[in-house]
């Protein structure tokens, strides 16, 4: 069951990286491309647990499943609402040092120490396989990205709502606005569920807790990408009066 549940959360996962890749090929707008480096984050993570759940744990797919799933993959679904809410200018800047945090994290977990071996059926937690560093990097990664996540859809919703822009960076062309308020929320809900495997991790189990939050978490996420992208629906045509003879 952990296996299906994560194999159906990186298949959902790649669908939406699929979407919004396409979406940044037709447009070229970053905060499109900033979703798409998260998502395939977000794909390679689940990917690492469905081999796990599979196959047994190893270190290197608990690496990989650490890094991009615990460290990266929050952080760069961020910076998308920084671009849509603060603007380029100060979005080019989250990225750089985006850039910078994403190759520490790769460096750090990638060749940390270990404290433990990883091996079997149960997922091991970071405290017990690593020191103190790539646990404050996902602490500081994954904490900070989803209060950014949270707040700015909570903010984008309300601002639009009261009928204001929402971007602080620049006026934002709105064309179904509620739409967009549902949109922002369920992108809320999405990352407090992702945020809530410790919570489930007393009742379901450590494994079956992050499997759980992984494929509801990236559904409700695709939901709110899709009712806040959708375009306006178009009013039907009035018929003609034809006279008759």
């Amino acid at each position: 069951m952990n296996a299906a549940l994560a194999a159906a959360a990186t298949l959902v996962a790649l669908a939406f990286c699929l979407s919004t890749l396409d979406r940044w090929l037709r447009r070229r707008r970053p905060h499109e491309l900033a979703w798409t480096v998260s998502l395939a984050l977000f794909a390679l993570g689940s990917l690492a647990l469905w081999w796990a759940e599979s196959a047994g744990w190893s270190l290197g797919a608990f690496r990989i499943f650490y890094m991009a799933g615990a460290v990266l993959n929050v952080p760069w679904l961020a910076l998308g609402t920084v671009y849509l809410l603060a603007g380029q200018r100060v979005g080019d800047r989250v990225k750089w040092w985006l850039v910078f945090l994403s190759g520490l994290t790769v460096g750090i977990v990638g060749f940390a120490p270990t404290d433990a071996p990883v091996s079997g059926d149960v997922m091991p937690t970071g405290k017990e396989v690593f020191g103190i560093a790539p646990r404050v990097l996902a602490a500081v990664g994954s904490g900070v990205a989803a209060v950014v996540i949270i707040a700015g859809a909570l903010w984008s919703a309300w601002r639009v709502w009261r009928g204001r822009n929402p971007s602080l960076g620049g006026q934002r062309t709105i064309t179904a606005p509620g739409r967009l308020v549902w949109g922002n929320l369920l992108i809320a809900t999405g990352t407090l569920v992702l945020s809530g495997s410790g919570t489930l991790a007393g009742r379901l189990g450590k494994d079956r807790a992050f499997a759980v939050t992984l494929l509801v978490g990236i559904v409700v996420l695709f939901l709110g990408f899709l009712v806040a992208s959708a375009p306006p629906r178009r009013k039907a045509a009035a018929p003609e009066l034809r006279s008759v003879a």
